[in-house]
Parts: C-alpha cells; sequence; structure tokens
C-alpha cells in the first residue's frame, strides 16, 4: 500500500507514521503544507491512500483538491470537527479526531481494505457525519499543568491560564497572576490537550484563553491583535490565515 501522510505538525507526523508502522503500512513520505503537497502531486505518482490534516501552516487541506484532481483515498486526521461536512464530500475513508486512537486508526485502515476489493466509491458513511456534527466525541482534555518551581511542583488549574507561548525553543504557560512557567512539552503536543472552545492558537507562538480576552485590535496585513487580561509581555497577533477561522471561533 502506497501511503503519505500530509501533517504541518511534524511531531505529530512522527506520531502517526509510527502508529501506521505499528500496523504494517510504511508511510514514507511526509508534506507538511498546501504549497508543498501540491508541489508533490504534481510530480510523483498519487499514492493508495493519504492521511490528512485539514489545518497546515500555510491554508485549508482542501485547497489541495482544488488545485489537483486527486484520485486517492483519504483519512482525514484533524483536532476539530467542524470541517466534517466538506471532507464527506472528497474521497473520504474516515475522519479521526486528534489525538489519534490505535483503536480508531486500525478500524480506519480496515474499513479501506475492506472496500479495496470490492472497489466501491469510498465515501464516509453519513451516519459517522452525522454523529461528529450532532455529538462530537467527548474527550478528557487537561484540568491542570504541574510546573516546577525550584525543588517543588505547583499545580495550575487550566482556568487560571492566560495562554501557552513558546519563546526561544521552550513552551511556556502564563497566568492571571502575572507570572510564566516552563512546560515540558511543546503547542503542537498541547493541541491535543486543550479543550478548543476555550483555548485557541491564534499563531505559531500562542494559543490564547478566550475568558481572558478583554480587547481586540485590527493590525497590520489583515491581522487582529489580542490584547490579554495581564500578559504584556510580547505583542499577541493573530496570525492572517487564523483570522476568519478565530472570529468563527469566537462566535
Amino acid at each position: 500500500m502506497n501511503t503519505i501522510i500530509i501533517e504541518d505538525e511534524k511531531p505529530s507526523a512522527r506520531r502517526l507514521q509510527r502508529m501506521l508502522s505499528s500496523l504494517g503500512i510504511e508511510a514514507n513520505t511526509m508534506l507538511h503544507s498546501v504549497e508543498e503537497s501540491i508541489i508533490w502531486f504534481q510530480n510523483n505518482a498519487h499514492p493508495d491512500l493519504i492521511f490528512l490534516d485539514i489545518q497546515l501552516s500555510d491554508g485549508l487541506s482542501f485547497e489541495i483538491f482544488e488545485a489537483i484532481d486527486i484520485k486517492s483515498a483519504v483519512i482525514f486526521t484533524t483536532a476539530y470537527d467542524e470541517y466534517a461536512l466538506q471532507a464527506f464530500k472528497l474521497n473520504s475513508i474516515d475522519y479521526l479526531l486528534k489525538p489519534i486512537d490505535d483503536d480508531e486508526l486500525a478500524k480506519a485502515i480496515k474499513k479501506y481494505q475492506e472496500r479495496l476489493p470490492q472497489k466501491q466509491a469510498v465515501t464516509l458513511d453519513f451516519n459517522d457525519i452525522k454523529k461528529l456534527l450532532v455529538n462530537p466525541i467527548d474527550r478528557d482534555y487537561k484540568k491542570r499543568f504541574s510546573v516546577k518551581v525550584g525543588q517543588h511542583l505547583k499545580l495550575i488549574n487550566i482556568e487560571d491560564i492566560e495562554c501557552f507561548y513558546s519563546e526561544n525553543k521552550g513552551t511556556y504557560l502564563y497566568t492571571n497572576e502575572g507570572r510564566s512557567y516552563l512546560l515540558d512539552t511543546t503547542l503542537e503536543l498541547l493541541e491535543n490537550d486543550l479543550e478548543p472552545q476555550t483555548f485557541f492558537r491564534i499563531s505559531r507562538k500562542f494559543f490564547v484563553n478566550i475568558n481572558a480576552i478583554k480587547d481586540m485590535v485590527s493590525y497590520t496585513n489583515s491581522r487582529l491583535q489580542i490584547k490579554l487580561n495581564t500578559y504584556n509581555d510580547d505583542e499577541v497577533i493573530v496570525a492572517r490565515e487564523r483570522v476568519k477561522d478565530f472570529k468563527a471561533w469566537l462566535e
């Protein structure tokens, strides 16, 4: 089976690659953006199966289908369920919500393999779509974080965190008390731990808590500047490609 992974977060891509390898499937090609993917499809034979993240660094992966007539089967992987109906219109085998579960991944692979001999049209079952849209999968998100303070560990409740940010290759949380704490993780991995109705990744550098936003101001290049309750160490800017999704998230 010729398989590729399209995922902008490299740690997530490598994790999925390892999960597939444990199922006997090798995905040796990994792409990380809409632009890179379009160029790749223009110059390579299309694979049997694509594992496709929806939100890539330079846009939504649906843009790839607008530019290229892709015949490959697709298993979508994403942290959000609002794109399920749009994915349904494409060559979808399944729609896996992050963090991807081993059993769900195995079931998706089995679904693809069972349909292959009959050469049936590969479409996502409408009942699955309906479940995703009406009753999103319940997941346990982190309620608190443990941070190291000297020789001690301190617990910080999620509601006390204004934002998460990256700086000098480190990842930090910032509390409503005005203090930053270093975390042993990355923003990419945090995406699977944070409740998406409360936290939104506005850029490569920031996750913000909707309850900590006190003001929003128009900024250069069609971007937005966010003012948080106490955080003011750096400008908090919504990346231009995320502004539309950010506004939808606010509502």
